[in-house]
């Protein structure tokens, strides 16, 4: 059976046909209309039917960059886009022909990773996506880690700068302002229009050479490139990007952090100086297991991926029966009552 993932971040609305085995087998990209919901779905249900016509799908998976309840079907709050408590689910099923779930994106992508990628044989992973924002997410023991209200993961608004940059969440200091697509322009700008030398060549990568059109594609062409400049600025987003997951770590103990999102298309010049403040600012360093950090296998279709996984899967088991992807085995235990239950449990345990 094939199912469609669709990705909706702060700049882009990616969508995909994708096979049970994590395959993409067709793709449409698009802006992300942001300034209106209305737009937003628009664009969905655009690139959902013109997928639709070419390959019979069963289901639809939405990746939502906001911050999704506990029933997959609201959209609480998004910094990045014009949702404030927006039925997105009802609104798309309304429009759509198949059944439609809805996730945060960054679940979306960690869940493809477990499944297919990076994290296929981790206990405690956690999904860092570095787009316009950070986005993040938890797979425990192969389930999905929403929290209470399905809001877990927004790690990107942890605060590690008081009274620092303004944020789209409305605080201050965020962790997204200082690791994220978006500081690495607001950087690259500012160094661009003090005029300093130590800037030269950057603009070459930019088609106009107007500072205001730089973007984040373009530091990172830049920095492949050899440019020394780039190459600073992306390890200063990984220096924060160390940081913060050494703060992450101090909490949730993990034994792997996959790092995801366009921001990851730097590889290595990103990893390295996160992997090196990581382990220079641990708490109890020297004395415990460092948690892996790795590249994302699937880099920006990861969202759409693991978006369309979920919808797949949600065919035979809704949200809110049980969280994660429990085999059929395991399931049919749980439905034997109390005796069921304690069965599933000591097979997991």
């Amino acid at each position: 059976m094939l199912s469609i993932g669709v990705d909706i971040g702060g700049t882009k609305v990616a969508a995909g046909v994708v096979d049970p085995m994590g395959t993409v087998i067709h793709k449409v990209l698009q802006p992300t209309p942001s300034y209106s919901p209305e737009a937003v779905e628009d664009a969905i249900c655009a690139a959902v039917e013109e997928l639709g016509r070419t390959d019979p799908v069963v289901a639809v998976g939405i990746g939502a960059a906001g911050w999704v309840d506990t029933n997959q079907a609201i959209v609480r709050f998004s910094p990045h886009l014009a949702w404030r408590n927006e039925p997105l689910k009802e609104r798309l099923q309304q429009r759509l022909p198949y059944p439609v779930l809805v996730d945060n994106d960054a679940n979306a992508a960690a869940w493809a990773e477990f499944r297919f990628g990076a994290g296929r044989n981790a206990r405690v992973m956690v999904m860092i996506t570095l787009g316009t924002g950070i986005g993040g997410a938890l797979v425990i023991n192969g389930s999905l880690f929403r929290g209470r209200y399905g809001m877990a993961g927004e790690f990107g608004h942890m605060q590690v700068v008081p009274e620092g940059h303004w944020c789209p969440c409305g605080n201050r200091g965020c962790w997204e302002q200082y690791a994220s697509g978006n500081s690495l322009v607001r950087d690259a700008r500012s160094l661009l229009s003090t005029g300093s030398p130590q800037a030269a060549g950057l603009l070459d990568f930019v088609g106009d050479h107007d500072i205001n059109a730089l973007r984040g594609p373009d530091i990172t062409a830049a920095a492949m490139a050899g440019n020394a400049t780039a190459i600073e600025l992306i390890g200063d987003v990984g220096t924060w990007l160390g940081r913060g997951m050494a703060d992450l770590a101090a909490a949730l103990d993990p034994d792997l952090f996959v790092v995801g999102g366009g921001v990851s298309a730097a590889g290595e010049m990103l990893r390295g100086p996160a992997e090196q403040a990581f382990q220079r600012t641990l708490t109890g360093r020297g004395f415990r297991e460092y948690a892996g950090i790795t590249l994302a296998a699937f880099g920006n279709e990861a969202g759409l991926i693991g978006a369309a996984d979920l919808a797949l899967h949600s065919i035979e088991q809704p949200p809110g029966v049980a969280r994660g992807f429990w085999p059929r085995r395991r399931r049919k235990r749980i439905r034997g009552g109390f005796r069921g239950l304690v069965d599933a449990r000591r097979s997991v345990g």
